[in-house]
């Protein structure tokens, strides 16, 4: 199987994930900012991930493919309800955390911006939606109060290590994300999460690149 996927994507993180935790030999295969074609050719759509199966057929939807693999590759590890708080949280904290964010993702070290041409089509892209990125970068310091008021919440939701749920895969690639992040703190219960899930899932933290 091929998993097409960008590097510093959240969302892929989450299929990257269920990959790692079962042991699935998958193919990494990064698509490059820019390229359209690609993810159009396999599902109609621009979206990544996409899940390119033995027998040719394309699976989009991070979380579809999350539980396809689950379901397909025993034994099942999502056999428990979500937990709702971590869930909450994780939703809460990737809208707050953004601005912070995605303009750190297009100054990244990742394979899908290896050339000139497609980290100039990614700035675009992301300018789009959030305006100039130099500007949010400037913006740093009133930006990062509210995301370190919800990481200090998030510690004691970690005092014991939570059951495997699919709030795993929400919660892990937005800490990922905020790894990138210079001037966070996470504390220790969280950081412990972090570097567990990471061994595990085989889907590494970003904080050498943080700035």
């Amino acid at each position: 199987m091929k998993l097409y996927i960008y590097e510093h994507c959240p969302f892929c993180s989450r299929a990257r994930m269920m990959a790692g935790l079962k042991n699935i030999p998958v193919e990494l295969c990064v698509v490059m900012e820019g390229d359209s074609e690609t993810p159009l050719r396999l599902t109609g759509k621009k979206g990544l991930p996409i899940l390119q199966k033995d027998d040719g057929t394309c699976m989009p939807e991070s979380l579809d493919i999350v539980h396809y693999l689950d379901d397909t590759y025993p034994p099942r590890l999502l056999t428990s309800p979500a937990n709702e708080a971590l869930m909450a949280w994780s939703k809460q904290t990737w809208s707050l955390g953004l601005k912070l964010i995605v303009p750190r993702f297009t100054r990244g070290k990742f394979a899908e911006v290896a050339t000139d041409a497609a980290r100039q089509a990614f700035i675009a892209r992301e300018e789009q939606h959030f305006g100039n990125l130099d500007a949010l970068m400037a913006q740093t310091e009133a930006l990062l109060p509210p995301v370190q008021a919800q990481l200090d919440k998030l510690e004691p939701l970690l005092a014991s290590p939570p059951a495997l749920t699919e709030a795993d895969f929400h919660l892990y690639p937005v800490l990922r994300s905020l790894s990138i992040v210079k001037g966070l703190n996470f504390g220790p219960n969280t950081l412990r999460y972090m570097q567990d899930m990471a061994q595990k899932s085989r889907v590494p933290l970003l904080a050498d690149q943080a700035q």
